[in-house]
């Protein structure tokens, strides 16, 4: 057994004793879903029913009419009763379908099982993929299809499953591998497939040995098929950071995975592309850890795509308090919600319940120069002197301090003894530059 990680990083408390535990269990078929148009990096899709049509579950209601895209689908069967701007979860108004559920679950007719998946060609096994509407759900919610067509001069090798999981809270990643395996297992073999490569990677943090023992028992002697366990550190699971502690190579400043022949997707990514190949099932659900301090029954969740936040709240027993911070996502690159109308999307990897005392904000101070959150960064930037520029307005000066080549993973902010928000107001000079460009 290898055991890989990365230069720098940080390892904040992990808090997955409250879900790790809890097997995956059916959330309410909610009475009514709210699919937005954008689930996805790139482009919105266009909605393809009117209100007042009848739909069943699985149908598409939102069509991808550029590359960078992905369809969207009719997560319950009945009718639709609104198209208009809804809450999302990244914090703005996105338009969406709205679905009455009739209770009646009816499939759309052209669903169609394929047993004998691993002898399609691989076009056909993309386009699979690409018609589910499957994007990464370990939360970037990139095009999977995207990613699966490099262009013809990179030289793909292999694919790493990620199985890290670093995020602080989440579990749902360690439940799937613990209880649907062998489709973690199916959908690399279908990935490798598609890329045309003969290796593949499942890269587990070391704190998941149940996970770890598990995958290698459904790997067995397949040759092909290397489950690597990695060291507990965050950022652990991102993908530069996963790479370099895999296969030992490193995405170049402004690269891509694909530039070290290289592609990478999420562990939930892979079993939703076995549904879709094997059973002909667009993604319509996913696991949602529901988890912290501030709920009173942590669980993980299988859940519509669609489904309100507030009834992942309510199946969970509630709040314990009258205030607190609720988190879509994780700790360190989720986002804080201000409303539970927002539905679940496809990249919702967990619901985060902070206490009133974890959700107090702390008065930043100046930056005392002690260079922690450079020895931090896991990609060897200088988010000190980003924050300092940012803060007195010169966004411009921050591209010759590599701004672009920030993910966001947040750890400069936590690390920061004077509690400076540095990825906050990286976030905030990538959205300035964004805007005048």
């Amino acid at each position: 057994m290898n055991t890989g990680t990365f230069e720098r990083g940080t390892h904040p408390p992990d808090n997955k004793e409250f879900t790790s535990g809890r097997a995956i269990c059916d959330a309410k078929i909610p009475k009514r879903v709210i699919i937005p148009l954008s689930q996805h990096i790139g482009a919105p899709c266009e909605a393809t029913v009117s209100i007042g049509d009848s739909v069943k579950k699985g149908q598409v209601v939102g069509m991808a009419n550029a590359f960078v895209s992905a369809p969207v689908h009719a997560t319950v069967s009945g009718k639709v009763v609104a198209i208009a701007p809804f809450p999302h979860t990244m914090g703005r108004d996105v338009l969406s379908v709205v679905i009455e559920n009739n209770g009646k679950e009816e499939w759309v007719d052209n669903i169609s099982e394929h047993q004998n998946y691993l002898s399609l060609d691989a076009e056909t096994l993309k386009k699979l993929v690409k018609d589910a509407g499957i994007v990464g759900m370990g939360g970037a919610t990139f095009p999977t299809h995207v990613k699966l067509s490099p262009p013809k001069e990179k030289n793909i090798d292999c694919v790493i499953l990620n199985g890290a999981e670093c995020e602080p809270y989440l579990t749902a990643d360690h439940r799937v591998m613990l209880e649907q395996t062998e489709a973690v297992v199916e959908g690399l073999k279908i990935l490798m497939k598609i890329v045309g490569v003969n290796k593949g990677y499942i890269g587990i943090e070391d704190n998941k040995p149940d996970a770890i023992s598990a995958m290698n028992a459904a790997v067995g002697n397949d040759g092909s098929i290397q489950v690597y366990s990695l060291k507990v550190k965050y950022p652990q699971g991102a993908e530069k950071m996963l790479i370099k502690a895999v296969v030992n190579r490193e995405v170049p400043a402004g690269g891509l995975p694909m530039d070290v022949g290289v592609v990478v997707q999420n562990i939930g990514t892979a079993v939703a592309i076995y549904d879709a190949v094997r059973y002909g099932r667009p993604l319509l659900q996913r696991v949602v850890s529901v988890t912290g301090r501030g709920i009173n029954e942590p669980k993980n969740l299988m859940v519509r795509i669609g489904t309100p936040l507030s009834q992942l709240v309510e199946e969970c027993g509630g709040f314990k308090y009258d205030s607190g911070k609720v988190i879509a996502g994780g700790p360190m690159m989720g986002m804080a919600q201000s409303t539970l109308d927002a539905p679940v999307i496809k990249g919702t990897s967990g619901l985060l319940v902070l206490t009133p005392e974890e959700s107090e904000v702390s008065t930043h101070g100046p930056c005392i120069r002690c260079g922690r959150c450079i020895d931090a960064c896991p990609m060897g930037l200088q988010p000190a002197m980003l924050s300092l520029l940012v803060e007195h307005g010169f966004y411009e000066d921050t591209k010759e301090y590599d701004l672009m080549n920030c993910f966001e993973c947040g750890t400069c902010a936590y690390i920061c003894p004077s509690k400076r928000p540095i990825v906050q107001w990286i976030k905030l000079a990538k959205m300035n530059l964004a805007q005048k460009k």
